[in-house]
C-alpha cells in the first residue's frame, strides 16, 4: 500500500477520474482543472495520461486490472490519501477491498472498474466511483467526479461529461 499526504488546510477540491483507457477527453480536463489533487482510480492506459494530468496538479493513481504498460504496471493496487483531517482509500475494483474502511479510519473509498458512476454511504463511509471518463461503454454515461473536503466532511458530485 502506498500513502500520499497533502499539506494540511481546512478545504480541498479533489478531481476524481477513472477508466480513461488511454483517452483523456478535453471535457474531463476542464472538470479537473483547479483541483488540489487529482485521483485516478485505475485502468489508465498509457503513462502519458498521468503525465497530462500532472500538468493540472498533483496526481494520485492506482493500477487497474488492464493496466499492463510501461510505468502504469508499477503503480500500487491501492493507495491511502490523507487530505487534511480525512483519509481516503483508493483502489480499482471494490470487490477486492479487504478491510473495513470505517474501522480502519477511512472517511471515503474511491474506486472504478465498473464504468458506472456510484455515490453512496455505508457504515459512515462515503463510497465514490466517478464512472468512466474514457471510451463510452454500452449506454453508461461518460463521467468524472469532484470531491470537496471541508474539515472532516466529504461532499461528492458526479459530473456527466457532454461528449
Amino acid at each position: 500500500m502506498y500513502s500520499l499526504k497533502l499539506p494540511h488546510r481546512s478545504r480541498y477540491r479533489l478531481g476524481v477520474i477513472s477508466d480513461t483507457h488511454g483517452l483523456l477527453r478535453p471535457e474531463a480536463i476542464k472538470i479537473l482543472e483547479g483541483s488540489d489533487l487529482i485521483i485516478h482510480a485505475g485502468d489508465i492506459g498509457p503513462l502519458q495520461i498521468l503525465e497530462a494530468l500532472s500538468r493540472l496538479g498533483p496526481v494520485a493513481a492506482v493500477r487497474g486490472n488492464v493496466d499492463r504498460g510501461a510505468g502504469v504496471w508499477a503503480l500500487p493496487s491501492s493507495e491511502v490519501v490523507e487530505v487534511g483531517e480525512v483519509r481516503l482509500y483508493v483502489l480499482h475494483e471494490l470487490f477486492t477491498l479487504d478491510l473495513d474502511p470505517g474501522a480502519a479510519g477511512f472517511a471515503g473509498v474511491i474506486f472504478g472498474h465498473t464504468h458506472e458512476p456510484a455515490l453512496f454511504h455505508e457504515g459512515g463511509v462515503l463510497f465514490l466511483n466517478p464512472g468512466s471518463a474514457g471510451p463510452r461503454r454500452f449506454t453508461l454515461p461518460v463521467s468524472a467526479a469532484i470531491l470537496h473536503v471541508d474539515g472532516t466532511e466529504l461532499e461528492a458530485e458526479i459530473v456527466k461529461l457532454k461528449v
